[in-house]
């Protein structure tokens, strides 16, 4: 069963034309690498996706829901981890996870786990502008699976994380987390080894597409030559 249908899908701002034309499809379990240089179009894709965003042009289903039509039953099925962490900077740790969960009736204790889960707790209560990037990042993770959302779309998970954070975001966002997965990264090695299906664009067209074990690194390079 699909989780994500897209067919002819466009998006422009202005005369700019950020998508033109893309299509896929991603079934339930799977995970989409999105690859591209800066302006390829990637970010605009999961903003659709998320429902933040109306294409112009073409048809999207997530998770059997007709976007924009039925977006509103979508906002507790769906995880957007951004570029940007989407955090209020002057809260702390457990004030930003508290506000999100009061929007999708989570309680205290999965906030508790998540903290421990990613060797959050003991600075838990300090404002968000005083941890490192790799910190803050760890927060916007915690924020983005906190309701526990079937569907993950994620801008550079990985950014700003040394080895240890690895391994603790893992089973949270990773592979091994069994989740369905879009995946917008920079790093072809690292998309091809966790994807299942790959998306290249450059200027908003779809450049490459195809499963994973067809699409080869140097493919993927030439997307950002």
């Amino acid at each position: 069963m699909a989780a994500v249908e897209v067919e002819g899908l466009a998006r422009h701002y202005g005369e700019r034309e950020a998508l033109a034309d893309v299509s896929l499809s991603l079934r339930r379990g799977q995970t989409l690498a999105v690859l591209g240089p800066n302006g390829a179009g990637k970010t605009t894709l999961l903003r659709i996706l998320a429902s933040l965003l109306r294409p112009h042009g073409g048809r999207v289903s997530v998770l059997e829901r007709r976007l924009p039509e039925e977006s509103w039953q979508l906002r507790g099925q769906v995880g957007l981890l951004a570029h940007e962490p989407m955090l209020y900077r002057s809260l702390s740790a457990q004030e930003n996870l508290r506000f999100h969960a009061r929007l999708h009736a989570v309680g205290q204790e999965r906030i508790t786990w998540l903290l421990e889960r990613l060797s959050l707790s003991e600075r838990a209560g300090e404002p968000v502008r005083s941890f490192s990037r790799g910190m803050v990042q760890r927060v916007a993770i915690a924020r983005t699976v906190l309701h526990e959302p079937e569907l993950l779309l994620l801008d550079e998970p990985y950014a700003n994380l040394d080895p240890a954070a690895l391994e603790l975001v893992g089973p949270l966002i990773g592979a091994e987390s069994r989740r369905t997965r879009v995946l917008c990264s920079h790093d072809p090695i690292g998309a091809l080894r966790e994807a299942d299906v790959v998306l290249g664009l450059r200027e908003g067209r779809v450049a490459v597409q195809g499963p994973a074990h067809e699409i080869s690194v140097e493919q993927l390079e030439a997307l950002y030559r």
